[in-house]
Parts: C-alpha cells; structure tokens; sequence
C-alpha cells in the first residue's frame, strides 16, 4: 500500500466518523413525560417524547373525566390510590428515581386519608 493509498484511506475514515458523529448530534432526544391522573382510578401516561406539550396531550387522551397532568423530565412519576375506596384518596408525585416518586406518592394518599394505599401507574422517561 502506498503512501496516496494509505492518505485517501485515513480521510475516508475521518469523514466517515465526522458523517456518524453529525448524524448522532442531529438526532432528536426524547426526555419529556407526563401522567394525567384523575378521580376514581382514571390515568394516563405518556414518556420519551420530544416535548413537553405532546406527551401532556398523549396522556391526556388516555385518562377518562376531569385530569390532572404533571409533566417530567428526565424523572419518573407516580401515582397511587386507596383500594379500599378507588374514587376516594389518591396521591401522585415526580422524582428523579421512581422509588423516590413511589414512596412520595403513597404518603400523599395516605395523607389525604387513604386506608390502603397502592401504586396504580408508573413511568419514567428516558432519562429517568
């Protein structure tokens, strides 16, 4: 192999790295969540979207009446309801670890009087 051989062969390279490099730059990143959560059980979730207000409306369309959304990013959310009476007390709550935003959850239901309190729905995004 020559000297012009080896040089075209190490430019090759070099510009076939910089073409996948650019392309990883470009690449859209997913880290935007939410959870809708309502009365009487109802939920939504949506994760690893590109904004924030697509997955608001992603977890919107899922849960059924009157919901709530909180959004996360690069977090994780729970929500937590009474099994004793499901349209009673509930608690939802965002972290950036989901024991963190489960355990927080349950102690908001707990507090708003909830007997016997479960996790109902998780998610994290991409990032959490």
């Amino acid at each position: 192999m020559g000297f012009v051989t080896a040089h075209r062969s190490v430019r090759f390279c070099f510009a076939f790295i910089f073409t996948i490099a650019s392309s990883q730059l470009s690449a859209p990143v997913f880290a935007a969540g939410a959870m809708a959560v309502g009365k009487c059980g109802a939920y939504g979730q949506a994760f690893d979207y590109a904004g924030e207000a697509g997955a608001k409306a992603a977890a919107l369309k899922q849960c059924k009446g009157d919901c709530t959304t909180v959004t996360m990013r690069r977090a994780c959310a729970a929500f937590s309801l009474d099994m004793t009476n499901p349209c009673g007390s509930y608690g939802y709550a965002v972290a950036p670890r989901i024991s963190s935003a489960q355990n927080a959850a349950m102690k908001k239901c707990y507090a708003f009087g909830g007997k016997e309190c479960v996790i109902r729905a998780w998610a994290c995004d991409a990032k959490g």
